[in-house]
């Protein structure tokens, strides 16, 4: 397989190099940075990395790395998430066995706080009950399942939820393999703050209010 990893960005020179070593000390050839107005642009991370500027907007982003890359396999991924130990070899175990399928990671924090757990616990429960992953979890797809379910769509908000009802349970694989996120924006707003403000926005969605309203919102 030729993997492509794509990271949207905006306002994230801090987690870059970080993010993009770990990458590349993984073997990962091609990393699409898919920014979406950041200044300073990014820049000098080096071989193997891509930035293309993006009209802002994660769904835009996103659409737009994807349209950059040259992998048959596309591996979607958050500026402040790191993948576990041994990811590649379960990326690639899941592209032999499961060629037609998407896969996703558990989710983690950098958080050794109760509260962090019990986020993590109320996340597992959601993915298992609702088959309802969001990006800070990663989201891996062969090509030809990016085009056959018309790929991300440029929304303000909730576009990973969007992408994941389209693939649809049957077609979501639960990789034992934790994407640990930056819990800096938890600690800062509070865990049952930023909680319940991701289940309104969800929930608004839900119930057909336009993205570009629920953005607001959050933020």
């Amino acid at each position: 397989m030729k993997l492509s990893v794509i990271i949207p960005t905006l306002n994230a020179n801090d987690l870059l190099p970080a993010c993009v070593t770990r990458l590349r000390a993984a073997g990962v050839g091609e990393i699409i940075i898919a920014d979406g107005g950041t200044k300073p642009a990014p820049s000098g991370l080096g071989e193997g990395v891509t930035i293309i500027s993006s009209e802002p907007g994660r769904g835009q982003q996103l659409q737009a790395g994807a349209q950059a890359a040259t992998g048959d396999w596309l591996l979607f991924l958050h500026a402040d998430t790191r993948l576990g130990d041994g990811w590649k070899e379960a990326v690639e175990a899941h592209a032999a066995a499961s060629p037609h399928k998407a896969a996703v990671f558990r989710f983690a924090l950098d958080d050794d706080s109760p509260a962090a757990r019990r986020l993590e616990r109320i996340v597992a429960l959601r993915c298992r009950l609702l088959a309802l992953p969001y990006g800070d979890q990663g989201l891996l797809m062969s090509r030809s399942l990016y085009e056959e379910t018309g790929g991300f769509r440029a929304m303000a908000l909730m576009e990973d939820v969007d992408m994941v009802r389209r693939l649809g349970r049957a077609r979501i694989t639960m990789l034992d393999m934790p994407a640990i996120t930056s819990a800096a924006r938890y600690r800062r707003e509070g865990y049952l703050r930023r909680m319940g403000r991701n289940a309104v926005c969800l929930s608004l969605f839900f119930a057909g209010m336009d993205p570009a309203r629920i953005r607001k919102l959050y933020a």
